[in-house]
């Protein structure tokens, strides 16, 4: 039996999972209790990070159909990179979260993956902090040893950091919050920190509190983040592993010029870790098919970027590769998912067997089920079977009376859609809207002539200087 190797789930982790899944959302712990499948794409990914350890960088796009896994799979993955000593930081693109902008999406996308900022010691976020004293505490300890100055110890490590734009003012900050931290001077520290999370919106502020002359706004967006690879380098870590999902926000973007200028940032991203020259720095990007292959509107309609991304053409026909920059999330086949039934049925259960509230062959009846109302569906794209599945096992869970051969058929399916994506509307960016004639002039013609313009579809007769 399946379950019976499975391990003990503390009660926290139990009430995440559940809670979360029945939400539609990616619980924040204890995915490894409901991981199947995606064996290659995980040891692609460990690739990456194993790369990023050693000083190298990274760039994988993550594709797959809304509702097929790839937050959870993304999720996994931040979990693997922190526990092989890397930060990650993640965030969701939004429209007031872009990789590129001149209205300050740009900064409030930073500042929330430094709010998403981990360590394997604090992986619920917010390790800004973390890692800065883990810098200094190495400062401290190799002052001990030395007998040299800390303050000098703390320059000479940064001083590597002044070859990268903006990296003077960023050393400077990191002086500050040393500064703050031997003379007990909190507020210091705290405004150190704010700058270094992207929080001080004018340069007034930042210089009045610090004494530097920049921030961290849309223009230094990425040149921010590759100083900050290198520092948690300096601190001890192996690098960053940035995650960022719902590209497709991109994707959705009505104005042309705004797009692009997102996926030139993405190109720039791409080249810097083709030729290694952000240190320790990876980037994955989470979407769906129509962000990377629309020709109009997608990645694949920004030429460089396409050339780029294009797949193997010899990976057809069954024959697979896990080398390249696109990663598309195989399917999960039926006998995953029934695995994962029986992982959910564990973790329902809080690890004890006794207490399963369904059977094998209940799990068995409710794919067949699954696979009635909604047909392969269940298995490709299952947030909604999985949703499923738990409401079921809630309502057996607080019915004791009832047993599960009289309720599996009547759970509700429908297929996956989202309802985020709405049709993409082709004009608005084909051509400006018309201009508006003076409505301060008066058209003269015989009012038979009017009626006869307006009535008809023809351009030519529409035509009138």
């Amino acid at each position: 039996m399946t379950t019976s190797r499975q391990a003990t789930i503390r009660p926290r982790e139990r009430d995440a999972l559940l809670q979360g899944l029945r939400s539609g959302v990616v619980p924040r712990m204890g995915q490894q209790h409901v991981q199947v499948g995606r064996v290659h794409e995980v040891k692609a990914l460990m690739s990456d990070i194993n790369r990023i350890n050693d000083g190298g960088s990274g760039s994988r796009f993550i594709i797959g159909d809304y509702g097929s896994g790839k937050t959870f799979f993304l999720h996994v993955v931040r979990s693997i990179a922190l526990q092989q000593k890397l930060v990650t930081a993640h965030a969701d693109l939004s429209p007031d979260r872009r990789l590129h902008a001149t209205g300050g999406q740009a900064r409030s996308l930073y500042s929330e993956l430094m709010r998403n900022m981990a360590t394997r010691a604090k992986p619920e976020g917010g390790a800004m902090s973390s890692v800065v004293e883990r810098f200094i505490s190495l400062a401290l300890t190799e002052s001990r040893d030395t007998g040299a100055p800390v303050e000098g110890i703390i320059r000479r490590g940064l001083s590597e950091l002044s070859e990268l734009t903006g990296g003077y003012d960023f050393a400077e900050v990191i002086a500050k919050y040393w500064q703050g931290h031997d003379t007990g001077n909190e507020q210091l520290k705290s405004d150190a920190v704010r700058w270094l999370r992207g929080e001080f919106s004018t340069r007034t502020d930042a210089r009045a509190a610090l004494g530097v002359r920049t921030i961290i706004d849309d223009s230094n967006f990425y040149d921010q983040l590759k100083l900050l690879a290198r520092f948690v380098r300096l601190a001890g870590f192996g690098g960053i592993l940035i995650c960022l999902d719902e590209m497709v926000n991109l994707y959705k973007l009505a104005n042309s010029q705004a797009r692009n200028s997102n996926y030139e940032q993405i190109l720039r991203i791409l080249n810097d870790s083709t030729q290694g020259s952000a240190a320790g720095l990876g980037f994955i990007f989470g979407g769906t098919p129509d962000f990377l292959l629309d020709p109009r509107r997608g990645l694949y309609s920004y030429a460089a970027l396409q050339s780029r991304l294009e797949e193997n053409s010899y990976a057809v026909d069954g024959l697979v590769d896990y080398s390249g920059p696109v990663l598309r999330l195989a399917n999960l086949t039926p006998e995953d998912f029934y695995v994962l039934l029986t992982k959910l049925r564990h973790v329902q259960a809080a690890g004890d067997e006794s207490a399963y509230l369904i059977s094998d062959d209940g799990i068995a009846e409710y794919m067949n089920h699954c696979a009635q109302r909604i047909g392969d569906a269940y298995f490709r794209t299952p947030r909604n079977t999985i949703k499923g599945f738990l409401d079921l096992l809630a309502v057996l869970e607080q019915n004791p009376d009832r047993s599960w051969e009289g309720l599996v058929t009547s759970v509700n399916l429908e297929r996956e859609s989202n309802p985020d994506l709405a049709p993409l509307d082709t004009a608005t960016e084909q051509s400006p809207a018309p201009a508006r004639p003076n409505e301060f002039l008066t058209d003269l013609r015989p009012a038979d002539d009017r009626r006869s313009t307006n009535d008809t579809d023809d351009e030519l007769s529409a035509f009138r200087l």
